[in-house]
C-alpha cells in the first residue's frame, strides 16, 4: 500500500542540539511503516545549525537549497544545492548555515 506524507501535514520533531532551525518526518518512525530508516526535512535559518556532537547511527545530508556547512576534525566542507553527504556512526560534527538565505535538507537515517 502507497503511504504517502503531505508537507503540508508533516508533522515537527524535536532535533537535540539543533538551533535556528524546524525539522518535519517525512518517512519512518510512526509516519509510516517504513522500519529500517527515517526521512526528515530540516529547514535552517540563517545562522542555524546544529551544536558539535556525533550520533550512534549513519546519516546521509541532501541539500536541497541553499548551503550548509559541515565541520568534522577533517575541517569544513561546504554542502551547496543538490550535494549530499554521508556521516559515519560516532563521527564528531557541527552543521551551521553561514549564509544570510534559508537551507532546506533532507536527512535519512537508520532508526
Amino acid at each position: 500500500m502507497l503511504q504517502v506524507t503531505r508537507f503540508d501535514t508533516a508533522k515537527p520533531y524535536d532535533a537535540k542540539k539543533h538551533f535556528g532551525m524546524s525539522a518535519v518526518r517525512l518517512q519512518g518512525q510512526g509516519v509510516s511503516d517504513l522500519e529500517n530508516y527515517w526521512v526528515g526535512f530540516s529547514t535552517f535559518l540563517p545562522g542555524g545549525g546544529a551544536e558539535q556532537g556525533s550520533a550512534p547511527t549513519a546519516k546521509v545530508y541532501v541539500v536541497l537549497d541553499g548551503e550548509i556547512t559541515v565541520t568534522t576534525a577533517e575541517g569544513d566542507t561546504v554542502l551547496e544545492k543538490y550535494d549530499s553527504c554521508y556521516l559515519p556512526p560516532n563521527l564528531e560534527r557541527s552543521i551551521e548555515n553561514k549564509t544570510n538565505h534559508v537551507v532546506q535538507m533532507l536527512v535519512i537515517s537508520p532508526n
